[in-house]
């Protein structure tokens, strides 16, 4: 099965940027320790806009996922970032290897 990668876009409630991001590492830290099936996690900041933070997740398989959605640092994660988030969009992405094609995802 193919790995799923993740890329978050947040748009970040007044105020609430350091909040947030002291969230998503705290979530951050947790899913890589608790989670075999969440391989990576990353939180960037985009340098010309204040206003939002970028997700990067990749996931052993879409089951990963599924248990890293219904798991308890998830539940927790949206309990702490209640009122942070204005506004959240993810595309699902299938990481290519090197030499593949499109036809092969």
């Amino acid at each position: 099965m193919a790995r799923l990668a993740l890329i978050g876009t947040i748009e970040v409630a007044p105020g609430r940027k350091d909040q947030l991001i002291a969230a998503l590492m705290a979530h951050k830290a947790r899913c890589l320790k608790d989670e075999p099936g969440t391989l990576q996690m990353e939180v960037l900041a985009p340098r010309d806009d204040d206003a939002k933070l970028l997700l990067y997740e990749v996931y052993r398989d879409d089951a990963a996922f599924d248990v890293h959605r219904n798991g308890p640092s998830f539940a927790k994660w949206r309990e702490e970032t209640a009122g942070t988030i204005a506004n959240f969009s993810v595309t699902r992405c299938t990481p290519l290897e090197s030499g593949a094609s499109i036809e092969h995802v």
